[in-house]
């Protein structure tokens, strides 16, 4: 039984949403992108998400600005922040707006992995 979940990539950087897309392929998932903030908010307001990956620097709104929105409009939407600056004040800022986590990019793939399947409750065998 195919486990259908969708999952929106929000960066600007369209390398780095291929290999998020690389690196979660195989844990049955519908992947939707968006290069803006603008354009995240737009995808989760007429789409069902069922998790959100955000980047910090976006044009239009930043990841954290989606963030705040998304606890609004969403609070139950679990997002997984992420940035290639990830200061601690940024981390803390993030975690404090709902993120479930605060990822540094690049990302070590386990780590990314574990974080997806611990915010859509998915088991798995990988020994993490």
């Amino acid at each position: 039984m195919s486990i259908d979940r969708r999952v929106l990539i929000a960066d600007d950087d369209r390398q780095v949403r291929v290999g998020v897309v690389d690196l979660l392929r195989d844990l049955d998932m519908d992947f939707i992108h968006a290069e803006t903030g603008v354009e995240a908010l737009l995808i989760l307001r007429r789409s069902v998400i069922d998790l959100a990956l955000l980047d910090m620097h976006m044009p239009g709104h930043t990841g954290l600005e989606v963030l705040s929105i998304i606890r609004r409009e969403s609070p139950d939407l679990p997002c997984i922040f992420f940035s290639g600056d990830a200061t601690e004040a940024i981390r803390q800022q993030a975690l404090q707006e709902g993120a479930m986590a605060v990822l540094a990019k690049p990302f070590v793939p386990a780590v990314l992995r574990r974080e997806v399947r611990r915010a859509l409750h998915i088991a798995g065998s990988e020994g993490f």
